[in-house]
């Protein structure tokens, strides 16, 4: 097996073995539900979740605002040192660890990324579990909505990447030359999507470290490589988390408000009895 097929299958089985220990006592089969009305169902929730991505920054109060002005004021600070840093991490590349490399470049790439959701979720749809199946639907949403901005900051901005040795601060707007495409960082924003995304179904702070370390490894390796700036993968991750964040407070709302919908409550009163009865 090649080494790229060992790397995503091996992520992917660990994450469904951690999935498994995490949900042993919470497993939630929905068995009077086909396979088929779950899928169409996860389609609405997942535009849904994109669209609620898209329009969340219309309905944003002062402490969001906040948020984005601290985040746009860091990666400011970012911007002045990207040449400096770019040089330290670019003088690493020889001594990184090879598989620390591929590792980063598989994990972060589309099409890989699309067999680590598509097999989280695959397994929650057939097996039922919604444990399963929230992540995925969350992976999903959150990767359409961050993609479609990357793509296209990517030629809206055109900066031009450290391996064009035109400096940081170069720019060519609207341009199709994959060497003006830096920022911002597609495959730190695709590894740190699904790492978020999965690393917020566990408590433990250890599997939770774990988890973030494995998103972490596309992002310094495309500083290794020369491929981004320090702002670019920065940004990035920031994008992944505020959006991953955002799908998965929606999703949480809706299935609250299904749940709260499925309760049926009736009076009943007989002999020496009285009381409130919820039918689920």
């Amino acid at each position: 097996m090649k080494i790229k097929q060992t790397i995503i299958f091996s992520i992917i089985f660990s994450f469904l073995f951690l999935y498994n220990l995490n949900a042993q006592q919470n497993e939630n089969f929905e068995k009077n539900e086909t396979t088929w009305s779950l899928l169409k169902s996860d389609a609405n929730l997942i535009f849904g979740g994109v669209k609620n991505a898209y329009t969340k920054p219309f309905k944003w109060k002062k402490d969001d605002w906040l948020t984005f002005g601290a985040i746009a004021a860091g990666t400011s600070l970012l911007y002045i040192y990207d040449e400096q840093t770019s040089e330290y991490f670019v003088n690493q590349e020889e001594r990184a660890p090879q598989m620390l490399k591929e590792i980063g470049w598989y994990y972060g790439s589309p099409q890989n990324f699309f067999m680590i959701s598509a097999g989280i979720y695959g397994y929650g749809l057939f097996s039922k579990n919604e444990k399963f199946r929230h992540t995925g639907v969350l992976i999903i949403s959150s990767a359409v909505a961050t993609g479609l901005i990357q793509t296209i900051s990517k030629n809206a901005f055109g900066r031009a990447r450290p391996s064009q040795n035109v400096g940081s601060r170069e720019f060519k707007f609207m341009s199709k030359e994959s060497g003006y495409h830096s920022f911002p960082s597609g495959h730190s924003i695709l590894s740190f999507t699904a790492s978020h995304a999965i690393a917020k179904q566990f408590d433990n702070l250890w599997v939770k470290g774990g988890i973030y370390a494995v998103g972490l490894i596309a992002p310094v390796s495309r500083l290794w490589a020369g491929a981004h700036w320090l702002t670019d993968v920065t940004l990035g991750m920031v994008l992944s988390v505020v959006i991953v964040d955002g799908v998965d407070n929606f999703l949480t709302s809706k299935k609250n408000n299904v749940k709260e919908k499925t309760i049926s409550w009736n009076f009943r009163a007989g002999y020496k009895t009285i009381g409130l009865v919820g039918t689920f």
